[in-house]
């Protein structure tokens, strides 16, 4: 799959998206069964081997997602108090720290040459814990300055992360002949999903885009660089190699920001769900560009070698 078929896509529906939001902005309903499928597409890609192989790499996929939950958080309340954002926004901003990795990371990690195995694991752990993290350290971080309803973000987050793995990974196994010819769509349908959800929330944000669009876009590229750089650094600074260090800077840095978009138009505001639809955006444009980028350096390393 082309790297750059994520942020082209994503990039122009959010144009659409903020060109006709009376087309889009009716189709708020539609984001959690959107964020169902996908999850459930992820489980019919997955076996229970998959679960087991978290085991064979504990030190790697304790530190990355060690960092998911440390760094992302941190650096979301951090950008948000630099820029002064509001309460909404910095809402945001939180819901998307606290995400496990984003549906995306496997394939950006596949195309930048990382541990594919290893990706697979941190995405599913991270989205595992994620179902009671999420909901405690936001509750723990802004729950003083905005209510935070962490019990029922839990139940959410069940319902629409957990179910839907379980059930797709379930299908994997005892249905496999089907679900294997239907594994070649999926990822096209999972792009479908997240880009269908972009285009939606920035139709339902289009009043507020103009006024805190550079700003929201600015610490949105700000939080996504803090998790790329801090992923990569930190293992490359505890002795794991390029491509165990690519995988978690990829791990960190990219968001299951469509999950953070749905929880903030339930449980905040249109206006709290815009940091997530830029990241969903953004995440992608820099993960494909650092995909590419990695991809050619290894080639390179490649023909040296053999010289």
């Amino acid at each position: 799959m082309n790297a750059f078929i994520f942020p082209v896509t994503a990039l122009l529906c959010a144009a659409l998206g903020y060109a006709l939001p009376g087309v889009f902005a009716p189709l708020k309903t539609l984001i959690v069964p959107l964020l169902i499928t996908i999850m459930l597409g992820m489980g019919m890609t997955l076996t229970l081997r998959d679960f087991t192989d978290i085991f064979n790499k504990k030190r790697a996929l304790a530190l990355g997602v060690a960092l998911q939950f440390i760094v992302m958080p941190l650096a979301g309340l951090g950008v948000s108090r630099l820029l002064n954002l509001n309460d909404e926004l910095t809402a945001g901003m939180m819901l998307v720290g606290t995400s496990a990795g984003g549906t995306a990371s496997n394939v950006i990690t596949y195309l930048a040459r990382g541990n594919v195995a290893l990706s697979v694991s941190m995405t599913l752990c991270s989205t595992l814990l994620s179902i009671v993290l999420m909901p405690l350290l936001t509750w723990l971080y802004i729950g003083q300055k905005v209510p935070v309803p962490a019990t029922d973000m839990l139940i959410d987050l069940v319902k629409i992360t957990l179910v839907p793995l379980a059930v797709g990974v379930s299908l994997n196994t005892f249905a496999h002949r089907v679900v294997a010819r239907l594994q070649s769509a999926l990822p096209a349908v999972s792009i479908g999903a997240i880009v269908l959800i972009i285009a939606i929330v920035v139709a339902l944000n289009h009043a507020n885009v103009e006024k805190v669009g550079l700003t929201v876009v600015f610490a949105v590229m700000a939080h996504n660089a803090a998790g790329l750089i801090c992923g990569y650094l930190g293992a490359r600074a505890l002795g794991f190699d390029e491509r165990i260090a690519r995988t978690i800077s990829i791990e960190v840095g990219m968001q299951n920001s469509g999950l953070s978009v749905a929880l903030a138009i339930k449980y905040f505001s249109g206006l709290s769900a815009l940091p997530g639809a830029i990241f969903s955006i953004w995440h992608n444009v820099s993960g494909a560009l650092l995909a590419g980028f990695w991809a050619s350096r290894s080639q390179k390393l490649g023909k040296e070698r053999k010289i």
